[in-house]
């Protein structure tokens, strides 16, 4: 199954680790997110940074996706090549627990290939 949904940054507390004289600063950044459409909810997210380069997150999810509510941990990250994730498996609770799949990330959106083991 497949779905796209929007969402909307609502918290975002940078605190830098790493200034090196050269090279991209790496930071810590918590991450807060409200989530609509075909999937509904809120998240909370930590990124680890190297600048403006790249980053890596985990970001737990707490909504409703296809009628089913619960929470599940999504991994992201982008560089060059874009932004991606995947939903970690085991992850998923309530209604949705058993949940697998992937996605792709964009300015405010999400779509997400998933299914239900």
């Amino acid at each position: 199954m497949k779905l796209e949904a929007t969402f909307e940054i609502t918290r975002w507390d940078a605190a830098p680790y790493d200034e090196p004289a050269e090279g991209p600063p790496s930071s810590r950044i918590v991450v807060g997110k409200t989530y609509a459409g075909a999937l509904a909810g809120e998240s909370l997210a930590e990124l680890l940074t190297a600048g403006e380069l790249a980053y890596l997150a985990n970001e737990r999810v707490t909504g409703t996706l296809g009628g089913r509510s619960g929470t599940f941990v999504l991994q992201h990250g982008a560089w060059e090549g874009g932004q991606w994730g995947y939903v970690v498996p085991g992850s998923g609770t309530g209604g949705l627990a058993g949940l697998r799949g992937t996605a792709v990330l964009e300015h405010g959106t999400i779509e997400l290939d998933y299914e239900f083991s």
